[in-house]
């Protein structure tokens, strides 16, 4: 069966620090693109961060470019998102997700490609 878990979603206080942990199980990251989608009440999903095999960069959403950082653990099969210098603009629900092959901006922009969706993890910055 085909799962990505997701975990680390806590309520933080602005300018904290959280790091996102995202599991598979059913098929191997590499050959794929992956990358971490945030989606707010009445917002369209959005692509935060995301890589593929193929590509060699890492691709940021501006909003966190500099303070996000991607990555991933072939062997446990897991990848990471760790977030510092959080922002209350940044409370979410996070998910991460698989698609195919491709250019990192692209698996962040293409929703509609993406294989595979985990169910979320919260995360609430404070003032």
């Amino acid at each position: 069966e085909v799962q990505l878990v997701e975990s680390g979603g806590d309520l933080v206080q602005i300018g904290g620090s959280l790091t996102l942990s995202c599991v598979a199980s059913g098929f191997a990251f590499d050959g794929r693109g992956i990358g971490w989608f945030r989606q707010v009440p009445g917002k369209a999903r959005e692509g935060v961060s995301c890589k593929s095999t193929s590509d060699s960069n890492t691709y940021y959403a501006e909003s966190v470019r500099d303070r996000f950082t991607l990555s991933v653990d072939n062997a446990k099969n897991t990848v990471y998102l760790q977030m510092n210098n959080l922002k209350v603009e940044d409370t979410a629900v996070y998910f991460c997700a698989a698609t195919p092959d491709g250019p990192a901006r692209g698996v962040c922009e293409n929703l509609s490609g993406v294989n595979y969706w985990g169910k979320g993890t919260r995360v609430t910055v404070s003032s």
